[in-house]
C-alpha cells in the first residue's frame, strides 16, 4: 500500500514563507545621516559631520551625533542608516569590552578596529542583510596616525583624507587641492569647515550644525569640539537668472 504524504506543495510553501517572515532585515534605510569627512593633520586626526537625520527627504532631527569614540584610540563616523550605525556601535563596544577583560595592558588600536569593521560589514553583505552605512574610522596609537573607510559592501582603504556620501564627490576634490601633511589644527578645522559648507549648499540632506572631533598624537583620550553652526552666506551667492527659449521683451 502506497503511503501518500498529507502535506501539499502549497502547505510546504506556506511553512517556508512563515519561517522567512521571522527574519528581520533592513531592506531600505529610513532615518539616515549624510556625509562624514576625515583628514589627517600634523598632530592627529580630524573628523567632521553634521548632526542631521533625515526621514526620507524630511529633516527629522538636528541633534544626532554620528561621530563617536571607540576605545582609547579611535573615532568612528558614519553616514547612512542610523539604526544600523547603532548596531555597529553595540558590536564594537562588545569587542572593546571583551578585549579589556583580558587586562593585559594592551588595547585595540584603530587598525584593528578598522579590520574588524571590514569583516563585519562584508559578512553581512554576503548574507544579503547589509548594514546600510559607510564608515570613517580614524585614530592614533603609539604615535601613528590611521585613517580609513569602509563602504556598505565591504570596500575599504586607507588614505590621508576620506569621505562618505556626497563628500566623495564634493569634498574630496577640495581636499586633493588643499590638503598637505603639515596642516596645523586650525588649518585642518578651517579646511573641514570649507568642505562642510560646500556640502551644505549642495546636499539637500545636510544641515548647518556641525560636529568636529579630533585625536592628538600626544593624548590617547578622545576630544570633541562643541557643535557649531555654519553661517549661511547668502550675500556671497550671486543670482544669475537667465531665460532660455523665452523672449524677455515680449
Amino acid at each position: 500500500m502506497n503511503m501518500v504524504s498529507s502535506s501539499t506543495p502549497a502547505t510546504n510553501m506556506n511553512s517556508l514563507m512563515s519561517s522567512e517572515d521571522n527574519i528581520q532585515r533592513t531592506q531600505y534605510p529610513y532615518v539616515t545621516g549624510t556625509s562624514v569627512v576625515g583628514i589627517k593633520y600634523k598632530d592627529g586626526i580630524l573628523l567632521a559631520g553634521d548632526m542631521g537625520a533625515s526621514y526620507g527627504s524630511t529633516l527629522r532631527n538636528k541633534t544626532v551625533d554620528r561621530i563617536q569614540p571607540i576605545g582609547k584610540h579611535s573615532l568612528i563616523g558614519a553616514s547612512g542608516d542610523i539604526s544600523d550605525f547603532q548596531e555597529i556601535l553595540r558590536k564594537l563596544n562588545e569587542v572593546i569590552l571583551y578585549d579589556n577583560m583580558w587586562d593585559d595592558g594592551n588595547s585595540l588600536g584603530p587598525k584593528e578596529v578598522h579590520n574588524y569593521l571590514t569583516r563585519l560589514i562584508y559578512n553581512r553583505r554576503n548574507k544579503f542583510d547589509p548594514l546600510w552605512n559607510s564608515i570613517v574610522l580614524g585614530g592614533v596609537k603609539n604615535g601613528q596616525k590611521y585613517l580609513g573607510m569602509v563602504s556598505m559592501i565591504g570596500v575599504h582603504f586607507e588614505d590621508n583624507h576620506v569621505a562618505t556620501g556626497f563628500g566623495n564627490h564634493l569634498a574630496r576634490p577640495i581636499l586633493r587641492d588643499e590638503w598637505h601633511e603639515n596642516l596645523t589644527f586650525e588649518e585642518g578645522v578651517k579646511l573641514l569647515e570649507k568642505c562642510m559648507r560646500v556640502l551644505l549648499y549642495r546636499d539637500r540632506s545636510a544641515v548647518n550644525k556641525i560636529r568636529v572631533c579630533f585625536l592628538f598624537i600626544s593624548n590617547v583620550l578622545n576630544d570633541l569640539l562643541s557643535a557649531f553652526f555654519l553661517h549661511i552666506l547668502y550675500s556671497s551667492i550671486s543670482l544669475d537668472l537667465r531665460f532660455y527659449g523665452v523672449n524677455a521683451a515680449s
